[in-house]
This record gives structure tokens, sequence and C-alpha cells, in this order.
């Protein structure tokens, strides 16, 4: 089964943007993507409706954040993508009249609703400036890697 990779591929854009600080073309942000311009335009149009991000026209025009990175949620994100699914695994539904799916189905039910609650809470606690902060201290600590690895040659 494919997974559903758009939030992450989001956030991965909206990362790439606040880091540019400057705007950045659907073509720009495709190319970090490995995808398609129309691909990008369809996903931002939903993100621009969330009012996340804004676009220009014409030259020096694109894409930018609307809103600051402290003020945007992993949960904002997945609701302007229009909610997927959280969990790929589902029901099995081909007898409905036979108990013993129904008892199966009762508790996994259960289970995925409280699984989804929970996820959806954190979604709601992690702010783009989380991911931002965990790139740069990423980013350094590969910068004084490599700076020592070079030092020593």
């Amino acid at each position: 089964m494919k997974r559903d990779s758009r939030l992450s591929a989001t956030l991965h854009v909206l990362l790439h943007m606040a880091d540019r600080g400057a705007p950045m073309t659907s073509e720009e942000l495709a190319a970090c993507l490995h995808t398609n311009p129309v691909v990008v335009r369809r996903t931002m149009a939903g993100l621009r409706r969330a009012g996340l991000v804004r676009s220009g026209k014409g030259h020096g025009g694109g894409w930018t954040l609307a809103r600051a990175l402290e003020a945007i949620t992993l949960g904002d994100v997945h609701r302007a993508l229009g909610e997927p699914a959280l969990i790929a695994l589902g029901h099995r539904s081909e007898t409905p009249q036979c108990l013993v799916e129904q008892a199966v189905n009762a508790a996994l039910g259960e289970a995925f609703a409280e699984a989804e609650a929970l996820l959806a809470g954190r979604f709601d606690r992690v702010r783009l400036s989380d991911l931002a902060a965990d790139f740069s201290r990423r980013f350094d600590e590969r910068r004084r890697t490599h700076a020592r690895h070079d030092h020593a040659l």
C-alpha cells in the first residue's frame, strides 16, 4: 500500500520557503520535492485558502508564508490538506452481518479513533518553528562535523 506523503512533502516545502525568506516559484518548490509544478500549485492553493501562504504574480512573484512559523502547527497544515487519513489501516466489511467481523471492527474502530485523536492532538502542539529549529541544529552539527573532518586532513 502506498503511503500518503503529502503532509511530509508540504512541511518540507514550507521550511524551504521559510529558509529562503523570499518568494519561491512553483518550479523551485517542485525541484525541492522532485515533482511536477502542477502538483505544487494544487497543494499550495489549499494552503492559500487556509491562510498559510500567499502568492504573488509576475517578476519576483511566487509563494511566501502568510504567517510566522510560530503561528503554524502541523495540525494547521494537515487540515489545509483536507485532513488526509492518519492511519492507513481499515476494517474488513465483506460480511457485515457476521458477528465476529462486527466485534473485530468495533475493537479496531475504537483503537483507530483513539490513535487518530492522539496524533491529531500532537499535530496541534508541534509548530513549524520547532521543525525549523531542529533543521538549524542538524545543519549546524553537520557543519561542525565537516569542519572537524576537513581540519583533520
